[in-house]
């Protein structure tokens, strides 16, 4: 049995991470300052023995080194998360993003060094490749950021210096890091409210509201459901082969989000109308936005066996479905 720490626990990838584990017998203790993140999304293990739950920041230093000493292995999640928070506050996102991981790297390193391995996952993001133009992604892409006036920029460049600083304790310490670069994970539990299309517009189709479409809805992105992410981290931290390199982690089969738009209010058996909104009335008058986001998944086929299993239109009734229950009295 491990006994394994997953910072962010409580949020949406979080908590479907943490029933995964705990379903294969080994400890968890989860680690959640509920910024984003919420306790109810751990309802159904809760109350189970091999969970624990600690409501703190994984920034602070005392936390940090407590919990990393009992741990096997280490999931770092915790994030700012969402366009539309950091759009309203890229201060916060730029600390939240940099320091924990930094700390947590310093914790693991000093383990390391005393002959205990700790392998740690670390979550990322396809904002990482900013604005780069190419049609679609390999992991070893030039990252192409806008301007420092955008605040929009902040999101991605805070978790590529994440990444360069897991890579270089890979690099001069040979500490086990495996870094996932996640595309649209979508799912039950995940929450619009902080910019997330797909629940977004679950949310408005099932109330009858319209859909909101920023811009022209031209815009092209992949969505892979939860589930189909968790399989693949975890058969990654399973490979010899994972360790010290970035790997995309989605679905490569674009949409524009004007059909995805369309694609839920077809799926929910809904009358509502899809309204189009500026970027500028959305966010703000210096957002910048990507047109298309597609990833390459070569690298990651050579190493997990796993193939994603959701389709989209089963991805959307899924989502579908868990609102439907989740309004049930």
């Amino acid at each position: 049995m491990k006994h394994v720490l997953i910072t962010g626990g409580a949020g949406f990838i979080g908590s479907h991470l943490t029933e995964a584990i705990l379903a294969r017998g080994d400890r968890v203790t989860v680690v959640d300052d509920e910024s984003t993140g919420r306790v109810e999304n751990l309802a159904a293990v809760r109350d189970r023995p091999q969970l624990t739950y600690i409501r703190g920041d994984i920034g602070e230093p005392r936390l940090a080194a407590r919990v990393v000493a009992t741990a096997d292995e280490v999931y770092h999640l915790a994030a700012a998360v969402g366009v539309a928070l950091i759009a309203r506050q890229p201060t916060d996102t730029i600390r939240r993003n940099i320091y924990p991981t930094e700390l947590l790297l310093d914790e693991l390193l000093r383990w390391w060094q005393q002959g205990k391995p700790v392998k740690c996952f670390v979550a990322s993001t396809s904002e990482v490749y900013g604005k780069n133009p190419k049609a679609h992604w390999t992991e070893d892409e030039d990252l192409v950021f806008g301007a420092t006036t955008r605040a929009r920029w902040s999101y991605g460049a805070s978790k590529a210096i994440d990444e360069f600083l897991a890579l270089a304790c890979h690099r001069e310490y040979r500490l086990p890091v495996v870094i996932g670069r996640f595309f649209n994970v979508v799912g039950p539990r995940q929450s619009g409210a902080y910019g997330m299309v797909l629940p977004r517009f679950v949310d408005a189709a099932l109330a009858g509201r319209p859909l909101i479409v920023h811009d022209d809805g031209q815009q092209t992105r992949c969505f892979a459901h939860v589930a189909d992410v968790i399989a693949t981290v975890l058969e990654l931290m399973e490979s010899p082969a994972a360790p010290g390199r970035v790997f995309n982690i989605g679905s490569d089969r674009p949409v524009s989000i004007l059909e995805l738009a369309r694609r839920v209010v077809a799926l929910a058996g809904s009358s509502s109308p899809i309204e189009f909104q500026t970027y500028a009335e959305a966010y703000d008058q210096d957002f910048e936005d990507v047109r298309r986001r597609i990833p390459v998944l070569a690298r990651l086929h050579a190493t997990v066996a796993y193939r994603n299993r959701y389709d989209l239109d089963a991805t959307i009734r899924a989502v579908i479905d868990a609102r439907r229950a989740a309004s049930q009295p």
